[in-house]
């Protein structure tokens, strides 16, 4: 099912992230530290925009906690995101992930800019397209209509505030993600580079 995130799925939005973050899949010790990419692109958006955050539950039968196998996570407003990433995330963020230990190892030397860098958020058409997600799948949910719940379901939230339309960035080496996002109705945005992809779309058709 899909619901409303919850606090007590953090650190299982956190897995998701790392198992589908090597482009979709999984990169568990490929970075010099497993947390390094959740704290750049789950769990800030958890933590600023818990409303906006969707996740796919498996309910389980004995009382635990429910297992998240996706989410779809967003902000409705990425110009006060960023300022809210500079003022009050940034500064956990570098204590989490020292700068040693990112130059001792170069394989998350590019994520760990990232997370020091949340201007990289701000893409020329911010104004047009003033929100954005990110949205991850555990492969065994994949290509069964999740993505595309999901992301209606995100951009429905947004339309309900008035947010006229949203984008994302892709993977360039993930063909399917662009493919899929381009079968929902996703298109390319003109600062969008082989690069650096990056698509749009209204949130109500």
């Amino acid at each position: 099912m899909i619901r409303l995130y919850r606090p007590a799925d953090r650190d299982q939005v956190a897995e998701v992230c790392l198992k589908t973050a090597a482009s979709g899949g999984d990169a568990t010790g490929k970075y010099f530290d497993d947390l390094l990419m959740p704290d750049v692109f789950a769990l800030p958006y958890v933590e600023y925009a818990p409303d906006l955050a969707f996740v796919v539950a498996e309910t389980t039968a004995d009382g635990r906690p429910d297992r998240v196998l996706g989410y779809c996570i967003g902000v409705a407003d990425t110009a006060d995101f960023i300022d809210w990433w500079t003022r009050e995330w940034t500064p956990g963020f570098a204590a989490r992930h020292p700068l040693a230990d990112a130059v001792a190892r170069p394989f998350g030397q590019g994520i760990f800019d990232f997370g020091l860098d949340p201007e990289r958020m701000r893409i020329a058409e911010l104004a047009d397209y003033p929100a954005h997600l990110h949205i991850d799948l555990l492969p065994e949910l994949q290509g069964l209509g999740f993505g595309r719940k999901l992301i209606d379901t995100m951009r429905a939230a947004l339309a309900a505030r008035g947010v006229p339309a949203l984008h994302l960035g892709v993977d360039p080496r993930n063909t399917g993600a662009r493919a899929f996002y381009e079968r929902l109705g996703f298109h390319e945005l003109p600062s969008s580079t082989p690069t650096a992809p990056l698509y749009g779309i209204a949130t109500s058709d």
